[in-house]
């Protein structure tokens, strides 16, 4: 039997000089002429051309992929945030920009406060650091008080270190106990009702406290008059008060100018004590804090 041909039993396939194992077309099937080999050349250069451009189109391509990486490297980093995972953090060769890392680590710095203000009750607490110049008119200023919509007259005022001589009552022996070292007084008037305040100085707050504690309801100033302001609270029931802040207990004894006993109706008796309560207690805490901020600023 006659062996086949190339090419029998099959359609001609098509010849291909790039594709492996690929058969040169035959003319005629087997016919013995010889293949056409210009036509051959022509084909295999067009090939050749368009694998040239597919080349030249594919590096082009890959240019403005690496361009677009980079450009949004920079943006991303003159943003203020990281390069996206996957495009370049560093620009082409030559140039002096300099693309942080996005792994790089962020320098950090010592937390700083500033100290802490200074308190000014330290400074009432206790004579070894309350060295301000204490007075009656430095405690009590001016020659009225304004509380509210309320104006209290100021009168007279006394100074001494013989603290029990100012009191009356139980309190001359709870200064003297806690060794009271001053008294400070000073009256103010709103009509007819007058208030006395007075203010008993100590070395330390546990003195002061002490001595709040240990009054009692009988424990009161002695009432200050003169100055055009009458005698009151000698004879009268009046109303008085006890409390301290710092170094210092302060009292209050409040009544009528007339003589007459106060009672749980005469509330304008009450308020008056109350708010020179009050402004004492102020120009007490007043006195801390400025001693506070001088200390601070030297």
């Amino acid at each position: 039997m006659r062996p086949m041909s190339l090419g029998q039993g099959g359609p001609p396939q098509q010849w291909d000089p790039w594709k492996p194992n690929s058969q040169q077309p035959w003319n005629g099937g087997g016919s013995g002429q010889s293949p056409d080999w210009a036509a051959l050349a022509d084909a295999s250069e067009a090939r050749s051309k368009r694998r040239r451009l597919l080349f030249i189109g594919g590096g082009a391509l890959a240019t403005v992929a690496i361009g677009t990486a980079v450009a949004v490297a920079v943006v991303s980093a003159n943003g203020g945030s990281e390069a996206s995972p996957g495009t370049s953090s560093q620009l082409p060769g030559g140039s002096d920009i300099d693309i942080p890392s996005p792994t790089g680590t962020v320098p950090s710095f010592a937390p700083t406060s500033a100290p802490p203000p200074l308190d000014p009750k330290d400074f009432i607490a206790s004579a070894k650091k309350d060295k301000a110049p204490l007075s009656p008119d430095i405690l009590f200023p001016g020659t009225q008080l304004t509380m509210g919509e309320t104006v209290y007259k100021k009168g007279p005022t006394a100074d001494t270190t013989n603290c029990a001589s100012a009191a009356k009552a139980t309190l001359p022996k709870v200064l003297d106990d806690n060794d009271c070292t001053r008294l400070i007084r000073v009256t103010y008037t709103k009509d007819d009702v007058a208030v006395t305040v007075g203010v008993a100085v100590f070395e330390t707050e546990a003195q002061a406290t002490k001595a709040k504690q240990q009054a009692d309801k009988k424990s009161i100033v002695k009432s200050l008059s003169g100055g055009g302001v009458k005698d009151f609270c000698s004879g009268a029931v009046c109303r008085s008060t006890t409390n301290s802040y710092g170094r210092y207990a302060y009292f209050t004894l409040a009544g009528f100018t007339a003589g007459k006993d106060v009672t749980t109706k005469d509330t304008a008796v009450f308020a008056t004590g109350d708010d020179l309560q009050t402004f004492t207690v102020r120009q007490i805490h007043r006195r801390g804090q400025a001693q506070a901020s001088a200390a601070a600023n030297e």
